[in-house]
């Protein structure tokens, strides 16, 4: 099993945690019961096969034993004693970790557990997503006649759904050939640049952006991306320059298609549950007048894409 040092992370009780069981202070008691229920059931399914211990004589619990949860976390035996009797101590996010490393806790498990014990939780770094499963594109899909995409945090296109393609999508877009609305935007020439009010909202995307590169500091994909589009757009340089960050959210966009002028669109982002960073963003018309103008426009898409298999 190897040695296991204690942790000296001022987590051991003493008179000023005795003080506080009697007071106010501290996480509430119901959030102290609920951690307390929680770490013993949790406690209950770890075998001591399972940590690589004999499973000695006379045991009378099905799991391990507190003092084993402590030593195997390296924390003081009283220290989690109180902690899984729910009194009011303090715990650190390291030994909070030892012990969901202890506990076998999966991702939920342990972010639940550091929400009942009231510290905060820093998610494993995640890969960027690349693609999607049948499961979202189908989602989307059934948001037709609704343009529909799915981004994730760096505005890579992951899917799109027919409505998106046909109002988005134009000749001079499919030139640029990447799969990168942020890249798209910034490259094409400004006369084929679908958003109407670049200098406004430009500036917002990029800001967020910049929010979740926090999260991707140093990583190569993002370094590239933001090293290359800086080199391929001066005015993103600038932008990314400013520092700006902002959370995306719902917004009014207008945009212009050359087949039927302005289209002002209201746009929603829904987080997607198994894809950490990633979003479905859903374009509704702000307007009967751009509803008018969207039906049209898929109108004749349909009719382009039929003149064209009759030519093929």
């Amino acid at each position: 099993m190897g040695d296991v040092t204690t942790m000296d992370l001022t987590e051991t009780p003493g008179a000023q945690d005795t003080a506080r069981a009697t007071g106010t202070t501290g996480m509430p008691t119901r959030r102290r019961s609920e951690l307390a229920a929680f770490l013993r059931s949790r406690r209950a399914r770890v075998t001591p096969a399972d940590v690589g211990m004999p499973p000695g004589p006379r045991r009378r619990t099905p799991g391990l034993r507190r003092e084993e949860v402590a030593q195997l976390s390296g924390v003081g035996v009283t220290w989690y004693t109180w902690l899984e009797q729910g009194r009011p101590i303090n715990a650190s996010a390291q030994v909070l970790d030892a012990v969901a490393r202890t506990l076998r806790l999966d991702r939920a498990e342990r972010e639940h557990l550091y929400h009942l014990a009231e510290v905060p939780h820093v998610a494993r770094r995640e890969a960027t997503a690349k693609a999607v499963g049948p499961e979202i594109q189908g989602i989307i899909d059934a948001l037709d006649p609704h343009p529909a995409v799915v981004y994730n945090s760096r505005y890579d296109i992951l899917a799109t759904n027919p409505a998106y393609e046909d109002v988005f999508v134009g000749p001079a877009i499919e030139a640029i050939g990447v799969s990168n609305v942020l890249w798209t935007l910034f490259v094409v020439p400004e006369p084929h640049c679908p958003l109407v009010f670049r200098d406004s909202e430009l500036p917002v995307m990029v800001a967020t952006l910049r929010g979740a590169y926090g999260r991707h500091v140093g990583e190569p994909a993002w370094e590239d991306f933001i090293r290359e589009l800086s080199t391929a757009s001066p005015e993103f340089a600038r932008l990314w320059a400013s520092g700006d960050v902002v959370p995306p959210g719902p917004r009014v966009k207008t945009f212009r298609h050359e087949a039927v002028g302005e289209l002002r669109m209201t746009s929603v982002s829904l987080s997607i549950n198994g894809m950490p960073e990633c979003r479905i963003v859903a374009y509704t018309p702000d307007d009967e007048e751009t509803r008018a103008r969207t039906e049209r426009l898929r109108s004749l898409r349909a009719r382009e894409r039929s003149a064209a298999a009759g030519v093929a």
